[in-house]
C-alpha cells in the first residue's frame, strides 16, 4: 500500500509537468546499510523508511556516519522526453553527500568520488551536482523507472540535501565544454564535444585604456566565427589580452537549443615591487605568554643578505642576528618596547615594535599557510616542507606569514601501546619538522578533532586530551585547528542541546593547551553552531570558524564574506578573532591534483580585502612552491596586510547596501580608516568615490590613499569597479 501511494505522489507529479519539461521526483524509499541487490528494479522495498530528497539524513532523524545508505527513487518518465539530442536522457540528482553510484533500472549510470575500499582510497564530492546522461534505451516511457543511489557518508549530514531529482532533455553544456584559460598576455580557447555537430563562436574583448587608474574598459567590436566539432576532438583558438583586459566568448549550436558562454580575465598586479632598501612589513606588537618561547621572525623584505639587530631586548630573549629570528622566554609580565633594525647594501631601516609579555597571545590575526585547501587527505611531510621552504625563500615570510600549519590525514591508524597519539608513515618526523621550522623563526600548526575521528576518518582525541596536548608540546605544536566533525556521534547520542554541550569538549581541551610550557593557538573549527562567537573567548579560543567550508567559487566567498560575516564585528579583537576559513587563491585542489583557483582575478581581490577588513585569519590554501607572480603580490602587499594587522583589531562593519553595491570600513590604531568598496553585480559599475564615502558616514579629504596601488588618488573622481571587484582605500 506505501509503495503504491508513493508511486501515485510521484505520477501525480508528472501529470502535472508540461510535455518535454524535465520531471521531479521529491520523495524516495531509503534504507542503511549495504547491500548490491538493492540496485535491482524488482526489489521490493516496500518496507524502507520514505524520506525526502530536500534534506539530509541526519535533518529526517538517521544517524549514520562513516557507513553506506541507498536511496531508491521511483519516476513516471513521460515519452514526451524521447525526443531528445541522441536519444539521451539527464539524470540531474544534485549535490550528495559525500559520495554516490548510481544506477537505472539496474544499468549503471555514474559514480562520483571514490569509497574507502577503492583502490584510489576516500575522495568526498559532496559539493558536485550529480548530472548523468543516459542512453533512452534503458528506459521505460511512460511507465514507473527506478533510480538507485548508493551514498557513503563521512561523517554527518548525510545524502541528498538540495531539491528533487530532475529527469529531462540534456542542455548544450552536457555535451560540450567551453573553457578559456590564459597568462597576462594571451587567451587560449578550449571547445570540446562529445557528439558531432556544429556552431558559431562570437568573441568579445575587453581592455583597459593605457595608464587610465578609474580602470574603464574599452570593449572591441565582436568576432564571430563557424565551427564544425567532431566527438571527442578538441577545438582551438587563441587570442592577445592585455593585462586586466577580458575575453568573453559565446557558443551557439545548430542543433541544440540554448548557448555556452566562458569569461577570462587576465590577472593584473597592483602591488607595486618592493624596495630594495630594508622595509618592514609585519605586526606591530606580539604577545607572549610568561615563560612561554618566544618564536618570531622579523619581517623585513628588500636584497638579500641582510643583517638584523634588535634594540631593547629583555633578558631571555635573543637574535639570530643572520636568520632575524628572536628567541627565549621573558619570565615578567610587561611590555618590552623594541626597535627592530635590518640592513643591507643599500641602506638601513628601523621600526618601532612591542613585546607584550602577559596573559593574551594572538593580537593580531594569524598570518601563515594551511595544507587542507590545496593537498586535502593527501598530504606529506614532503610537501609541507617545500611549501615551508618556499615561505622563506620566496619571501612571504618577509611578509609576517609565520604559522605552517598541517591539517588532516597526518594520524597513524592505530594509537601507541601506551595511547599516544603517533604520526603515520607520510609524516616521518613531526618533531624534526617542528625544530626546523623554529629555527628559521616560523610556527608548527596541527588537526585534531574532539571526537574519535576527524573529518577525514583519522583518529581523534576523544578520552586522550591531556595525553595529545602533552604530545603535540613535545612536537613543538605553536597551532592547534581542533574540527567538530567525529564529536558529532557523541553530541547526537546525547539528549542535551544547550549551548554548553556545545561548549564542553572545547572547554575540556582549552584546560589541558594551557597546562603546556609554550603558547599554543587554539583554533575552534565548528562552523559558527550555537552562535561560537558569544562564548568562544569563554574557552579561552583565539578564533574561531563562523562558517561551513569554503570553496574556490564566487557563490561560496559571496555567501562567507558577505553574508556570514555582517553582525560578528562586536566579537572579534586583539587575542580572540573570527575566522571565515582559509584564503582559495593560488593553485589548491584539496587533493594531489592541483588547479588554479576558479575565483577570477577582480574576485581574489575582493576575497583579500575582505579579509583584510575583517580582522581575519590570514592562512594561504595554496602550494606556496608553485605560487605565481599574480598571486604572491596578491598576498605580500604590505599596506594592505597592515589593515589586516592593526593593532587596535577592531572588524569592518558594512555601512552601505544598496544597488549590487557595499562599503565596508574598518577604524584603524593611526585614526585613519580602511574602506573597501565592493561591487557584487555582475556588470561593471561606475562609482563616484566621494558620493559612496559620504553615504558610508565617512568624511574624506581631497585624496585618499588607493592601498593596492598604493598611491594618492583624487576624492571627487569617478572610478569604474569591476563585477566582483573593489576599490580599497584608506581615509586618513
Amino acid at each position: 500500500m506505501k509503495r503504491t501511494l508513493l508511486s501515485a505522489a510521484i505520477l501525480l507529479c508528472t501529470i502535472l509537468t508540461a510535455a518535454g519539461q524535465p520531471v521531479e521526483a521529491g520523495l524516495a524509499r531509503f534504507h542503511v546499510g549495504d547491500d548490491p541487490a538493492w540496485r535491482a528494479p524488482q526489489f521490493d522495498d516496500s518496507a524502507w523508511q520514505v524520506l525526502s530528497l530536500d534534506k539530509t539524513w541526519d535533518d529526517q532523524g538517521i544517524k549514520n556516519a562513516y557507513n553506506y545508505a541507498w536511496y531508491r527513487i521511483r519516476v513516471v518518465i513521460p515519452a514526451s522526453l524521447k525526443k531528445g539530442v541522441s536519444d539521451k536522457v539527464l539524470l540531474d540528482l544534485g549535490p550528495i553527500d559525500d559520495t554516490d553510484e548510481t544506477w537505472l533500472n539496474g544499468h549503471f549510470v555514474g559514480k562520483t568520488g571514490t569509497n574507502p575500499e577503492d583502490p584510489e582510497g576516500y575522495d568526498s564530492q559532496w559539493s558536485v551536482p550529480r548530472r548523468y546522461i543516459v542512453d533512452a534505451k534503458w528506459i521505460r516511457w511512460d511507465a514507473e523507472n527506478v533510480i538507485a543511489v548508493r551514498v557513503y557518508n563521512s561523517g554527518n549530514p548525510g545524502g541528498f540535501f538540495e531539491r528533487p531529482v530532475r529527469i529531462g532533455k540534456p542542455e548544450l553544456s552536457d555535451f560540450l565544454t567551453l573553457s578559456l584559460k590564459g597568462t597576462k598576455d594571451a587567451c587560449q580557447l578550449e571547445l570540446r564535444s562529445s557528439i558531432k555537430t556544429a556552431g558559431t563562436l562570437e568573441v568579445s574583448v575587453s581592455e583597459p585604456a593605457e595608464g587610465d587608474i578609474a580602470g574603464i574598459l574599452q570593449e572591441q567590436e565582436p568576432v564571430v566565427k563557424k565551427v564544425r566539432l567532431s566527438p571527442g576532438k578538441e577545438t582551438r583558438f587563441s587570442w592577445p589580452v592585455k593585462e586586466q583586459g577580458r575575453v568573453k566568448v559565446t557558443y551557439r549550436d545548430n542543433r541544440i537549443d540554448g548557448e555556452l558562454t566562458a569569461s577570462y580575465a587576465a590577472p593584473y598586479i597592483l602591488t607595486p615591487p618592493a624596495p630594495a632598501t630594508p622595509r618592514y612589513n609585519g605586526p606591530l606588537v606580539f604577545g607572549v605568554r610568561p615563560g612561554s618561547p618566544v618564536i618570531f621572525r622579523l619581517a623585513f623584505s628588500g636584497d638579500k643578505p641582510m643583517r638584523y639587530a634588535v634594540e631593547g631586548l629583555p633578558e631571555g630573549v635573543k637574535l639570530d642576528p643572520v636568520q632575524g629570528v628572536l628567541s627565549g622566554s621573558v619570565a615578567e609580565k610587561g611590555d618590552y618596547p623594541l626597535v627592530l633594525v635590518a640592513t643591507n647594501d643599500k641602506g638601513t631601516t628601523r621600526a618601532a615594535f612591542t613585546l607584550k609579555v602577559g596573559d593574551k597571545i594572538a593580537l593580531t590575526p594569524p598570518m601563515g599557510w594551511n595544507s587542507w585547501n590545496c593537498w586535502g587527505l593527501s598530504v606529506s611531510q614532503e610537501k609541507v616542507m617545500a611549501s615551508a621552504a618556499a615561505l622563506i625563500n620566496r619571501g612571504l615570510a618577509d611578509y609576517g606569514y609565520a604559522y605552517i600549519n598541517v591539517d588532516d590525514a597526518w594520524e597513524a591508524e592505530e594509537r601507541a601501546a601506551d595511547g599516544s597519539i603517533v604520526c603515520n608513515e607520510k609524516f616521518p618526523d613531526m618533531k624534526g619538522l617542528g625544530d626546523w621550522l623554529h629555527g628559521n623563526g616560523l610556527k608548527l600548526g596541527i588537526y585534531s578533532s574532539p571526537g574519535d575521528r576527524t573529518c577525514g576518518g583519522y583518529l581523534g582525541t576523544l578520552d586522550h586530551e591531556q595525553q595529545d596536548a602533552e604530545t603535540w608540546n613535545s612536537w613543538g605544536v605553536d597551532y592547534l585547528k581542533y574540527d567538530w566533525c567525529g564529536y558529532s556521534k557523541v553530541f547526537n547520542a546525547q539528549a542535551d542541546r544547550s549551548t554548553a554541550s556545545y561548549v564542553r569538549p572545547y572547554l575540556k581541551m582549552q584546560e589541558y593547551l594551557r597546562q603546556q610550557p609554550r603558547d599554543i593557538f587554539y583554533s575552534l573549527c565548528q562552523y559558527g553552531m550555537a552562535e561560537v562567537w558569544t562564548w568562544g573567548h569563554a574557552v579561552d579560543a583565539n578564533s574561531w570558524r563562523t562558517t561551513g567550508d569554503i570553496t574556490d567559487t564566487w557563490k561560496s566567498l559571496y555567501n562567507i564574506g558577505f553574508t556570514r560575516q555582517t553582525n560578528l564585528y562586536p566579537y572579534a579583537g586583539p587575542g580572540h578573532w573570527n575566522d571565515p576559513d582559509m584564503l582559495v587563491v593560488g593553485k589548491v585542489g584539496w587533493s594531489d591534483q592541483l588547479r588554479d583557483s576558479r575565483l577570477t582575478p577582480d574576485e581574489q581581490y575582493t576575497h583579500i580585502t575582505l579579509w583584510s577588513l575583517l580582522a581575519a585569519n590570514m592562512l594561504i590554501g595554496c602550494d606556496i612552491a608553485q605560487i605565481d607572480d599574480f598571486t604572491f603580490n596578491l598576498l605580500c602587499n604590505n599596506e594592505v596586510n597592515a589593515v589586516n594587522q592593526d593593532i587596535l583589531g577592531r572588524q569592518a562593519h558594512r555601512d552601505v547596501d544598496e544597488d549590487g553595491l557595499q562599503v565596508w570600513s574598518r577604524p584603524l590604531a593611526d585614526g585613519g580608516t580602511a574602506v573597501g568598496i565592493f561591487n557584487l553585480n555582475g556588470h561593471d559599475m561606475p562609482v563616484a568615490l566621494a558620493e559612496a564615502l559620504a553615504k558610508a558616514g565617512i568624511p574624506a579629504r581631497d585624496t585618499v590613499r588607493d592601498l593596492w596601488r598604493q598611491q594618492d588618488i583624487p576624492v571627487n573622481a569617478v572610478y569604474n569597479i569591476p563585477s566582483h571587484g573593489v576599490r580599497f582605500i584608506k581615509v586618513k
